[in-house]
């Protein structure tokens, strides 16, 4: 008899909001003429349900809202953990499109436009091309994936995202034999994006970012369009970012706008600058530590001087089932 052990990070049944009850908590009202449908709905958990008490309104494009209606909540948890309060996520963020300070992106991106949104693929694939984000997914269901999110800076928060697989959409494109990385680039716009801008900023723009193909093609890897089951709003990366969830936050780009498969592995943005603090890999690993503080603990959010809600780190975040990706490399000298 085949005995399977679910990874450590996954979900046990009982965790798992059954759809019946979680699409029962809203009906989806298409906005006038149909370009727009307002989306606030929230997540119905009997362990907590007060993160999703905050979730602001938003107008969401009909796309989104259709994929919604038959999402598959079923999703990859981050175990018994609290979900980090809507309020927290999306307005304590590295974003440095918008500027340099955490509440930044928040107070500047509301006035981002994502719409219409369109992303250039192109490399080692069969069918490249220019494709609008509704295109972009069309084959695919969106899903509801609970993950930890560590940044480097050593603070941490568990975000209900919504996405799809990385990897069956890039299939789509028929990766050719050559594509060995994949190198994503994000939106340059310095009238919207005014970090972009500033005389303070050491950034050569576009943001970088990029994977190894079987970090790419792995299960737990997504394009996230959505959060705290809404659309992504701008200060976290709307309307698409890649959420790699046991690497670093930084590797997790925002507002991207192209995905190129490559041969050579792509240099990102945090390398460029700064090589001795910031590698390819950025695998979550206490046992590194950043040349400027340690790794070894969090501190998850939210949290405060009385309450600093500090523990420990675990290796890839947790999320042991990624650590066969590796096992031919030593992580201190990959970092």
């Amino acid at each position: 008899m085949l005995i399977k052990i679910p990874p450590a990070s996954a979900s046990r049944e009982s965790d798992v909001t059954p759809e019946s009850i979680y699409l029962s908590r809203r009906s989806f009202f298409a906005a006038a003429g149909g370009v727009a449908a307002a989306l606030a709905l929230p997540r119905v958990s009997s362990a907590d349900v007060s993160p999703y008490a905050d979730v602001e309104p938003a107008q969401a494009p009909a796309w989104f809202a259709d994929k919604l209606k038959s999402a598959r909540w079923q999703a990859v948890t981050a175990g018994n953990e609290s979900i980090t309060p809507y309020k927290d996520a999306t307005h304590y963020n590295n974003f440095y499109e918008f500027g340099p300070d955490k509440g930044d992106p928040a107070r500047l991106a509301g006035s981002f436009k994502a719409e219409p949104w369109t992303v250039m693929v192109d490399g080692e694939v069969g069918k490249p091309g220019r494709y609008a984000i509704e295109d972009l997914f069309k084959e695919q269901q969106l899903e509801e994936r609970i993950y930890r999110l560590r940044c480097v800076e050593a603070w941490s928060m568990v975000i209900p995202w919504l996405g799809f697989s990385l990897g069956d959409v890039l299939k789509r494109f028929e990766p050719t034999a050559n594509a060995r990385y994949v190198r994503f680039e994000t939106l340059v716009d310095h009238e919207q994006m005014k970090g972009q801008s500033s005389s303070f900023s050491l950034i050569d723009w576009p943001y970088i970012e990029g994977l190894r193909m079987d970090e790419a093609m792995h299960p737990l890897t997504i394009l996230a369009v959505g959060m705290y089951g809404r659309v992504l709003p701008g200060q976290n990366g709307a309307p698409l970012r890649l959420v790699v969830p046991w690497k670093y936050g930084f590797k997790s780009i925002k507002s991207i706008v192209r995905i190129t498969l490559t041969a050579e592995q792509p240099k990102n943005t945090w390398q460029e600058l700064a090589p001795d603090e910031y590698g390819f890999y950025a695998n979550v690993n206490p046992a590194v530590d950043h040349p400027r503080w340690t790794q070894a603990h969090e501190r998850r959010l939210p949290s405060s001087l009385f309450s600093p809600n500090v523990m420990p780190t675990r290796l890839f975040n947790g999320y042991d089932e990624v650590a066969t990706l590796y096992s031919d490399l030593d992580l201190r000298t990959n970092y």
